[in-house]
């Protein structure tokens, strides 16, 4: 691997943090070693009705411009995301956001704004975070905004249809993007010598046996969610698997469209954490939904056996050899794109005590880049990594209940930062 690098808390780069932090943790990151800092810009925080024709908060523009200035004058890189799941609420009133094709064209637009503000310093651009987790959670679950699901599965959502929307807005996305990287490479890329890509979420997936049926869910439970997206980004169409198990609430994409989409990438994110078995499962006819479509059950156990320890979050079992079985995938099934791996961590309980002994995450660190090693070994072309965080955060629906952090936050004594024993081992692992 060519380069090392640090995935930071993306709710710092909203701006809830004083310069004085920044610097202080621009600072931890340069003491440690570290090369990278990926941030979110806060679409809402450029323009706070979506769009530029309703006004530049400029106010936002000089937050992220001396961002940038004081990474790349303390010799960090900036590998900058456009869009973390904060859609503008404007976009979301008028047309419903990702569900309309009309958020392409205002996405671009938001984009293009990035890009000339930002370009000349920032070389490394993610349109797109986790369109899966998105998609999914927004819109069949209905757990994260904007809270849509069929009323069938929660009485709480904001209407919605579980069985079509979680389709339209992945689609929807995959436009987004592939406008995004259009724009990019016509109009800034031969000037600013940038590179532009895709994060995608990828939890692997053992066969619950060695019997045929679990060995083909487990190949369609990764379709259902890498392939979903990488493979429009490879061919220009979805996944064969997910046409003939979706049919015809599957979108299409035009003769045009497929073509922005294909090769839509100068290289690909992948964010790993964890690791399920697969196991054969009915399909189901009756309230059909995105998570059901491909026939299989995901399973932690086997035997008695979780595939691996469990973590704080509930979905997170610590699997090391999965991320090195989804590198030789991607190289495999996808011609060996650069890969950065964009994040990967664990988390830990928050007790309400002062803690910095993590050896659990040194250990989890310790084994995942050890198998990222094996897997360049064999062939794949990663070229760098980001651990998930330097701070502790504020992680989404399970907000402070857990700490992901390498550096401990003291939520109490006005986010005062403590390095724990994994601060301590990259910046031994580094030297």
């Amino acid at each position: 691997m060519k380069v090392l690098l640090m995935k930071v808390a993306e709710d710092q780069a909203y701006g809830t943090l004083s310069s004085r932090d920044t610097q202080e943790d621009v600072g931890i990151m340069k003491d440690i070693g570290f090369q990278a800092y990926r941030f979110s810009i806060s679409w809402s925080r450029l323009l706070p009705n979506g769009t530029r024709s309703g006004g530049v908060n400029r106010d936002g523009i000089d937050y992220y411009n001396n961002l940038i200035n004081e990474l790349l004058s303390n010799g960090l890189e900036p590998f900058v995301t456009l869009f973390h799941w904060d859609l503008p609420q404007a976009l979301q009133d008028t047309y419903g956001g990702f569900l309309s094709p009309k958020i392409v064209d205002d996405f671009k637009d938001y984009a293009e704004l990035c890009y000339r503000e930002f370009g000349d310093r920032v070389k490394h651009w993610i349109p797109i975070n986790e369109p899966h987790i998105f998609t999914t959670r927004g819109y069949e679950y209905g757990s994260f905004a904007p809270g849509r699901c069929s009323p069938w599965l929660s009485p709480d959502c904001n209407g919605g249809d579980s069985a079509t929307e979680p389709y339209l807005v992945g689609h929807n996305q995959l436009l987004v993007h592939a406008a995004a990287v259009q724009v990019y490479k016509t109009k800034y890329q031969n000037t600013q010598k940038g590179q532009i890509g895709i994060a995608l979420n990828v939890p692997w997936v053992v066969p619950l046996s060695q019997s045929i049926a679990d060995q083909e869910a487990s190949n369609r439970a990764l379709v259902f969610t890498y392939d979903w997206f990488m493979e429009p980004l490879k061919s220009g169409s979805y996944p064969a698997e997910m046409t003939t198990y979706v049919g015809e609430r599957l979108p299409k994409f035009s003769e045009e469209q497929s073509s922005m989409l294909k090769g839509s990438f100068d290289f690909i994110g992948l964010n790993y954490y964890s690791a399920s078995y697969a196991a054969n499962g009915t399909c189901k006819r009756i309230n059909p939904r995105a998570s059901t479509d491909s026939c299989v059950v995901h399973l932690s156990e086997r035997n008695g056996t979780t595939i691996g320890p469990k973590a704080a979050s509930d979905w997170l079992y610590i699997y090391p050899k999965g991320i090195e079985d989804l590198l030789l995938y991607t190289r495999d099934k996808f011609n060996n794109p650069v890969v950065y791996i964009t994040e990967n961590g664990v988390d830990e309980l928050n007790n309400g005590q002062l803690s910095l002994n993590d050896n659990i995450r040194v250990n989890y660190y310790a084994d995942h880049l050890s198998f990222v090693q094996r897997a360049i070994r064999k062939g794949a072309n990663v070229r760098g990594y980001f651990a998930w965080s330097l701070l502790d955060n504020f992680e989404w629906a399970d907000g402070y209940t857990v700490r992901f952090g390498i550096v401990y936050v003291d939520y109490k004594d006005g986010l005062r930062r403590y390095l724990k024993d994994s601060a301590k081992w990259f910046k031994q692992f580094l030297l």
